[in-house]
């Protein structure tokens, strides 16, 4: 199968050509050329016209929970299969689906799921999971459930990270929860990212953590304490900490838009990772939806639990690309390294994708100025589908 993407502005990491075309051969990216189309094509080869569109790598998603009815935790293959048929239309090729803090036996069952779900063809790539919880802080719970919290428990990691058959990439944990840090230290040698989140961690704290082996914050603002002055916590530690990636809903709700034009200053674009923290509301009307037990209530581009609580989004990453772009004036290839290339790069995938090089999976988006969809290739397959 061959496809020349023709006409198009080409982003790479190292340039931008203004009118170009790239070819791909079945799953990969072969050529790329700084001319408008090619001279001679195979009598079999499909053009798509970028008609001088922006084409990037697809997006990756490393906290997304659910959409269009789906979750995670239904522990079901036809959840999986909802939401990797239905993120390509947004232009996320690739996700970590992401538990919640819930019953044991819960979360293994989707774990499980997870292990046995077999990928088809045109689907976004499921690279694992993002463990959220359940060893968190009570005091900053969020949306997960303050009754299934638990202290770090490596046992119970393992024998989890067994039933996912080693799908779990990424937990996010409360690291002062793990006292003697021997938790975090575990997972480091697990090659397992540890992420600090629903947690109360002082700025000493986080930095010990960071030492041994923390090298993220999840949904950055939410769940944690503020930047204070005289106790800058967890937040303080991660703008200074170039170890450090850092989660953001860019949504204008999660964060507003003048703290992410601060991070954004403070941190940069090679440590910003832009995700969803998406639920099953996506794509349905207004209302009431479950969320690991819990009742939530969805009005417009807010989701809440009946105490007020955020409760996850209802947010599309082409609209935290085009938030961003909003809000900070980051040039594409900064927002690229923040949908694609920071994440490929923590989860030690971006040999193969996460950037639009030759030899790379041909996992490719065209969005135009707007930062609307036009096209998605999932490994070398046109996968846009007509979801709202």
């Amino acid at each position: 199968m061959i496809t020349y993407i023709t006409n198009a502005t080409i982003h790479t990491p190292t340039e931008t050509i203004p009118n170009g075309y790239v070819k791909i051969i079945d799953t990969k990216i072969k050529e790329i050329h700084a001319n408008k189309k090619p001279t001679k094509t195979e009598a079999d080869a499909t053009i798509v016209d970028a008609k001088r569109n922006h084409v990037i790598p697809g997006f990756i998603d490393t906290h997304i929970h659910g959409t269009h009815g789906a979750d995670m935790m239904d522990g079901l293959p036809s959840s999986l299969e909802q939401i990797a048929l239905s993120l390509p239309n947004e232009g996320t090729t690739s996700f970590l689906a992401t538990t919640m803090t819930h019953r044991e036996k819960k979360i293994e069952a989707a774990l499980k799921n997870v292990a046995r779900y077999e990928q088809a063809p045109g689907q976004a790539k499921l690279l694992g999971v993002h463990l959220e919880g359940p060893f968190l802080n009570r005091d900053k719970s969020g949306a997960q459930p303050k009754s299934y919290i638990q202290k770090p428990n490596l046992e119970l990691f393992e024998r989890w990270q067994r039933d996912s058959e080693n799908s779990i990439r990424i937990i996010t944990m409360a690291p002062e929860q793990d006292q003697d840090l021997s938790f975090i230290k575990a997972l480091k040698t697990q090659d397992v990212l540890v992420s600090a989140g629903h947690t109360n961690a002082t700025f000493e704290e986080a930095s010990i953590a960071v030492e041994q082996g923390l090298s993220r914050l999840t949904h950055v603002g939410n769940a944690m304490p503020p930047l204070h002055h005289r106790e800058v916590g967890i937040l303080g530690a991660a703008i200074l900490n170039s170890k450090v990636q850092v989660e953001i809903i860019a949504d204008g709700i999660h964060v507003s838009k003048e703290m992410i034009q601060i991070l954004y200053q403070l941190i940069g674009p090679d440590r910003l990772v832009l995700i969803t923290d998406r639920i099953r509301a996506k794509g349905l009307a207004s209302g009431r939806f479950d969320l690991a037990g819990q009742e939530i209530f969805v009005e417009g581009n807010m989701a809440k639990r009946k105490d007020g609580a955020l409760a996850g989004s209802v947010l599309r990453m082409n609209e935290a690309a085009k938030n961003i772009q909003e809000y900070t004036q980051a040039s594409m290839q900064d927002i690229i390294k923040m949908t694609s290339t920071n994440a490929a790069r923590a989860l030690k995938i971006n040999n193969y994708t996460g950037s639009i090089e030759k030899g790379k999976d041909a996992d490719v988006l065209i969005v135009n100025d707007d930062w609307k969809v036009k096209h998605t290739f999932v490994r070398g397959i046109r996968t846009k589908r007509n979801y709202k």
